[in-house]
């Protein structure tokens, strides 16, 4: 729910290696609704999904590099909406990140779609938690400065699910097992 405590990673919900889906029942009353929805991580890694310039936006700031990984919606008007994202698992890349496709959705509608990747390892190593309604101080996206909190409507709730099995490379877990030997 909005603007509560940020939830730690490391009791957040994990979508590191797996498919996920987020999304939100947000009410937008101004036509110039902003900020954001919901945020994990920080600039040196994170997704956010936000309002900017009337658009819905979800980032996926991959370890910081630039550039930031973006799927932006057609321009939206006050009403109710489903407003959320999906990322499909396909496999991995060379460096054993998560490489799928994702989609952004308004209600039942996919606004955009391109393939992304998404990194296995954790966003951030002390503070920086999921946020919803506003991001932590060190912002997910260039696209907004500090908290950026929801302004302009109502969130009303954010739902994030995954799939069951996470991505487990056995090779590389095998040898970092050995190398502690």
């Amino acid at each position: 729910f909005p603007n509560t405590s940020p939830v730690p990673e490391s009791v957040a919900v994990n979508v590191r290696g797996r498919s996920y889906k987020i999304l939100a029942d947000v009410e937008i009353t101004d036509p110039n609704a902003a900020g954001v929805i919901f945020a994990a991580g920080s600039r040196f890694g994170g997704h956010s999904l936000f309002l900017k310039d009337k658009k819905l936006f979800y980032v996926y700031n991959f370890l910081g590099i630039k550039p930031e990984q973006k799927f932006i919606s057609p321009e939206l008007k006050p009403g109710k909406y489903t407003l959320g994202m999906e990322f499909n698992r396909e496999g991995a890349g060379p460096n054993k990140e998560s490489t799928g496709t994702t989609k952004l959705y308004v209600n039942d509608k996919v606004v955009a779609e391109g393939p992304m990747r998404a990194q296995v390892g954790k966003f951030t190593l002390g503070g920086d938690g999921l946020c919803i309604g506003y991001d932590s101080e060190d912002a997910v996206s260039e696209e907004y400065n500090g908290s950026s909190p929801f302004t302009g409507g109502t969130i009303l709730g954010v739902a994030v699910t995954h799939e069951k099995a996470q991505y487990l490379d056995l090779e590389t877990l095998a040898a970092a097992a050995f190398a502690v030997d």
